[in-house]
C-alpha cells in the first residue's frame, strides 16, 4: 500500500489563491511596485525576477518569474527562456552560499491540476533541501516548522544576490 502524505497547511494557500482570482496577477503587479523587500523580491534580471514564496515548503523557497505574463514555457521568447534558466542558476548559487542546502527540488507546475496555485503565469520553484528537513510535525500536528523568520531569510539571501549582480 502506498504511503499517504498530508500537507494540511497548504489549504490556506489554495483558498487564498481561489479568492485572488480576478484581482490581478501578483507576478505582474508586485514587480511594478517600488517595495521589493515587502514583496519579497530578491533579484531582478533583464527578463525575470526572483521572489521568495510567502507559503514556503522550506526556508529559502524561491520562485523565478518572467516579467512577461505567459501561461507556459512555450509562450516565452528565447531570450526570456535563457534568462529564466540563468536566473535559476544564480538563485541556486545564492542559496548554496547562504543556506548550505544538501539538495534542491526544482519545478514548474503547468496548470492548476499540476499544482500551480497561479496557473496563468509560468514560474520556477526552487526549494532547498536538507537531510532530515521533513518530520512528523506537518503530518501529525498540522504544523509546519520554519526555523527562521521569512524576513531574516530575505535579508541573508538579498546579500548573496547583491554579490551576483
Amino acid at each position: 500500500m502506498p504511503t499517504q502524505l498530508w500537507a494540511p497547511w497548504r489549504m490556506r494557500y489554495i483558498k487564498a489563491a481561489d479568492k485572488s482570482e480576478g484581482e490581478g496577477c501578483i507576478f505582474c503587479f508586485k514587480p511594478q511596485d517600488d517595495t521589493d523587500k515587502e514583496n519579497l523580491i530578491l533579484f531582478r534580471s533583464t527578463h525575470n525576477f526572483v521572489m521568495m514564496n510567502l507559503y514556503p515548503y522550506n526556508n529559502g523557497h524561491l520562485m523565478v518569474v518572467p516579467y512577461q505574463h505567459a501561461p507556459d514555457l512555450n509562450s516565452l521568447p528565447p531570450e526570456t527562456l535563457l534568462d529564466f534558466m540563468q536566473t535559476t542558476q544564480k538563485s541556486i548559487t545564492a542559496l548554496r552560499e547562504c543556506m548550505k542546502p544538501e539538495g534542491f527540488n526544482l519545478g514548474v507546475n503547468l496548470g492548476r491540476t499540476a499544482g500551480a496555485g497561479i496557473d496563468d503565469h509560468v514560474h520556477m520553484h526552487i526549494v532547498p533541501r536538507w537531510n532530515g528537513d521533513t518530520n512528523f510535525m506537518p503530518v501529525i500536528g498540522d504544523v509546519k516548522v520554519m526555523p527562521e523568520y521569512i524576513s531574516a531569510t530575505y535579508d541573508r539571501l538579498f546579500t548573496e544576490f547583491e554579490k551576483l549582480k
